[in-house]
């Protein structure tokens, strides 16, 4: 099965004043998006959905992690990352779901960016210029909420209700005036009691 996406969009913001001040380093945003076809639509329901996740998912992973690192320069810049994935209204969730919930799609990410984390996501159903919501954690602690992130963009059109929009978003450092603390400190004050 070939895949071929209709289109490759890219997304970047950069924030340099955040509350009313200068960023001491400013917050980068990155999101790499491919829509493609989606493999199940108008094909019923169907129980095994493993030949096309075989067949699609590391294409994409591979597809999009390489967009990233051209984006941010490297895995080494890469600070905070996340994906999604928007299924078209011809399809299932567990469509968008089976596209980046396999090690077959998000491995390609973690190594590339030497992460530790899981790849935090969402995953939902929509149609054109839908919110694409990638929500971030730092790639190498879960626990960092300075890397509790979120990206969101749009595509004007698609998903077309055949397609599914897949994506991996990145952010090169953190919040610029990060003052929550991290739920290590959490811990500490409720006596180490994980509630």
């Amino acid at each position: 099965m070939a895949v071929e996406p209709r289109k490759i969009v890219t997304w970047r913001e950069v924030t340099l004043v955040e509350g009313g001040r200068s960023a001491p380093r400013p917050l980068e945003l990155i999101g790499a998006a491919a829509v493609v076809r989606n493999p199940w639509a108008g094909r019923g329901f169907i129980e095994d959905l493993k030949p096309e996740i075989h067949a699609v998912a590391p294409v994409l992973g591979e597809l999009l992690t390489a967009q990233i690192l051209r984006l941010t320069g490297g895995g080494e810049a890469v600070e905070g990352y996340g994906k999604a994935a928007v299924v078209g209204t011809a399809g299932e969730v567990e469509h968008a779901s089976a596209l980046i919930h396999t090690l077959r799609f998000g491995n390609h990410y973690r190594r590339a960016v030497g992460a530790k984390s899981y790849l935090s996501f969402t995953n939902t159903r929509g149609g054109p210029n839908c919110p694409i919501v990638i929500p971030l954690m730092h790639k190498a602690d879960e626990g960092m909420r300075s890397h509790y992130l979120t990206i969101q963009f749009s595509i004007l059109d698609a998903p077309a209700p055949d397609e599914i929009v897949v994506a991996l978003g990145a952010s090169i450092g953190g919040r610029p005036h990060h003052r929550i603390g991290d739920r290590y400190k959490d811990l500490e004050e409720l006596g180490g009691t994980d509630v």
